[in-house]
């Protein structure tokens, strides 16, 4: 009996609720994407639920290829996210499984997954096309459910207007009705007037019955003869009738039915084959091209530019040729090169107008040339037809393969995150998707206009990502720290020649911890001792870094190092964050590199006002590398210290860039009062 280890079966309950989570979201929202797209065929319609649920039925099985690559990538980041922020990834690792190990039972379910979805494709997405296309075409040709509207005019009755000025809802009666007739034509227009009027379809749904009361008809009757014209232009009165009535039925062709769209009218196109059926068509439309291009070339040899060759004294001279060349003997044969001709000196002995006589000759023959053969509508017809049928052929491999490719992004993505929940893993998977979908539009627009062929168009967006799984999976396999930020800081650090200033070591912050002296040996008064004691560990972190504002002397800011010395809490982050050096350190890379950023701004500066080209570009690099640089050691002062918001540090970069000279003795002067405000001991 198979037995499944434990381990796997851990990983295989974690993921699939996530899985069925992420696909229901999934095809939800490309459901909800599908209505906005066909909202104004459905709405006014007056459909049936049953017609509706059918509709959207096969256009949920429509969306599945999707909404499935989508649920994979966030239902597997999400579940090695899980698994990593809850440590038990780490676990995994540390019993000695590899993550590979641990990703092996959910590779053979997403396989199966992926070999479920090629026979989904070839199998039951062209019965769904067909019934979803057919559905859809009966929808919008189906007239709009008649709603007049009181006090304005209804057209979306062919050849109809329509004007009620109200309506009895109960009665169902519509009261001073005002109808507009063009359906003879607008020269023979008609227009009803009356009191009221009684609306109803027939039994067929296909006319509309009008009971109207107590009212009038005008009528043309312009008769469509020759003198038509001349009497509009003339402008002389038409012939008109004026009829009044009490009751008058009038009958409005209007179809108000349901009727579905023969699906064997879809039978024949691409969407309805499966990979065989596809296949034969293919075969069976290249043979006819070849035919067709068989005759093109007879075409061409009939139609040849060099009319000389039809002629019959030319076809002589080929049979005289050959027949000579068969009675030479081979030895006395000799290889005649071809005699070469001086175009320009042939075109030098034609005057102007015999120029432009043969120009127009070969213009017109190649043009006659062009509509004869190269444009044919069946050639091109079949070429179109052609491509459609490889196109979907290669769509059936494509959704398993990116099915695989979304796997193998998002599990390794997630055990390097190692966040869960829809938070990080949405934004990561929606970004991934909408990189791929725009990527797989523009392949399959290229393979559907011939620009490019199928099989490079439909596989564009899978090459493209292919790549990305497999470095994920390797960076993960390594444990590589793909996210980490100090990594891309020493890589950014090393390329811009920024040297970190050193902060302060171990062994000195364990030096000046232990020159905090003892509370017993300060000098304070109780009360204030007992207060400062009263306090929690966090405000007298708070004190300790702000002790200036709140109008404290130097000795209140020791005494509660003291106090958090005393009780044990962790103060070396308190020293690294305020020490002195560091600061110096920082402060003195940043007025050093700020030099250099000036004399590089007062050179752009100059090459603009003197508008001189060449090197200019140069010095704008130089100009900007410099910038980055100043700022890095800006930043790197302010690392620690939190005396300014991230709006003032916006504005700074900002203004700096624009106006470096001024703005570097305004930062400056305040880096010096920040370093000033937040020392704690003067080392020496």
């Amino acid at each position: 009996m198979l037995k499944i280890k434990r381990l796997y079966t851990f990983v295989i309950q974690t993921f699939l609720p996530v899985f069925a989570m992420t696909f229901v979201i999934c095809l939800f929202i490309v459901l909800m994407q599908f209505l906005w797209r066909y909202v104004e065929d459905l709405v006014g319609k007056g459909l049936d639920i049953s017609v509706l649920a059918e509709l959207f039925l096969y256009a949920a099985f429509q969306l599945i290829p999707m909404a499935l690559p989508l649920s994979l990538l966030l239902a597997s980041l999400m579940a090695f996210g899980n698994l990593g922020e809850r440590l038990e990834l780490l676990s995994i690792k540390a019993s000695g499984v590899s993550l590979l190990k641990a990703m092996k039972p959910l590779i053979i379910l997403v396989a199966f997954i992926s070999i479920g979805a090629f026979f989904f494709q070839n199998e039951a997405m062209p019965r769904i096309q067909v019934k979803l296309r057919a559905l859809l075409w009966s929808i919008k040709q189906k007239s709009p459910e008649l709603d007049i509207p009181e006090g304005s005019f209804y057209s979306d009755i062919p050849n109809y207007n329509l004007y009620v000025k109200k309506k009895n809802r109960e009665t169902k009666m519509l009261h001073e009705v005002m109808i507009y007739d063009t359906s003879k034509g607008f020269d023979n227009m008609a227009v009803i007037v009356c009191d009221s009027a009684l609306m109803r379809g027939s039994e067929d749904k296909t006319f509309l019955l009008l009971n109207l009361y107590h009212g009038q008809q005008f009528a043309n009757f312009r008769q469509a003869d020759v003198n038509s014209t001349s009497s509009r232009n003339n402008n002389q009165f038409a012939p008109y009738s004026r009829e009044n009535f009490k009751e008058k039925e009038v009958i409005i062709p209007f179809n108000t039915g349901f009727d579905r769209m023969d699906e064997s009218n879809l039978e024949g196109t691409q969407i309805s084959k499966n990979i065989v059926q596809l296949s034969h068509s293919i075969d069976s439309m290249s043979a006819r091209l070849d035919s067709v291009n068989i005759r093109d070339r007879k075409i061409i040899g009939q139609h040849t530019y060099f009319s000389y060759r039809n002629t019959e004294a030319y076809q002589n001279r080929l049979k005289e040729a050959d027949s000579l060349k068969v009675e030479k003997p081979k030895a006395l044969q000799k290889k005649e090169q071809p005699a070469k001709i001086d175009f320009d000196s042939l075109l030098n002995s034609y005057s102007r107008d015999e120029m432009a006589q043969h120009l127009m000759s070969a213009a017109s023959e190649a043009e006659n040339s062009r509509y004869n053969m190269l444009e044919s509508t069946q050639k091109a017809g079949l070429q179109k037809n052609i491509r459609f049928h490889e196109v979907e052929r290669h769509r059936k491999f494509t959704l398993s393969f990116a099915c695989l490719i979304f796997f193998f992004i998002g599990a390794p993505l997630g055990a390097i995150i190692r966040k869960g929940g829809l938070g990080m893993p949405v934004v990561v998977s929606v970004a991934l998707f909408i990189v791929y979908y725009i990527i797989d539009n523009i392949g399959y627009k290229m393979a559907r206009d011939g620009v490019w062929e199928a099989w490079q168009g439909m596989w564009l967006s899978s090459f493209a990502l292919f790549p990305l799984g497999v470095f994920l999976t390797y960076k993960a396999m390594n444990d590589s720290a793909l996210f980490n930020p100090e990594a891309y800081g020493k890589f950014i650090r090393k390329i811009f020649f920024i040297k970190t200033p050193p902060k302060i070591s171990d062994e000195r912050r364990n030096i000046i911890v232990k020159k905090i002296p003892d509370v017993s040996e300060l000098d304070l008064q109780p009360e204030i001792l007992n207060g400062l004691r009263a306090m929690d560990t966090d405000k007298l972190r708070d004190l300790i870094q702000n002790y200036k504002k709140y109008n404290y002397e130097k000795d209140m800011q020791l005494a509660a190092l003291s106090i958090l010395k005393e009780r044990g809490a962790e103060i070396g982050g308190i020293i690294d964050k305020q020490d002195a050096q560091y600061m110096d350190n920082a402060e003195f890379l940043y007025d050093y590199s700020s030099k250099w950023t000036m004399a590089g701004y007062i050179l752009c500066i100059f090459l603009l006002i003197t508008n001189l080209t060449g090197f200019s570009w140069i010095i704008d690099v130089s100009y900007l590398f410099l910038f980055i640089r100043s700022m890095f050691y800006y930043f790197a002062f302010y690392t620690n210290i939190k005396k300014r918001s991230k709006l003032y540090h916006f504005f700074i970069v900002i203004f700096s860039f624009m106006f470096y000279p001024l703005l570097y003795f305004y930062v400056t002067r305040q880096i010096g009062k920040d370093k000033k405000e937040v020392e704690i001991i003067s080392y020496s």
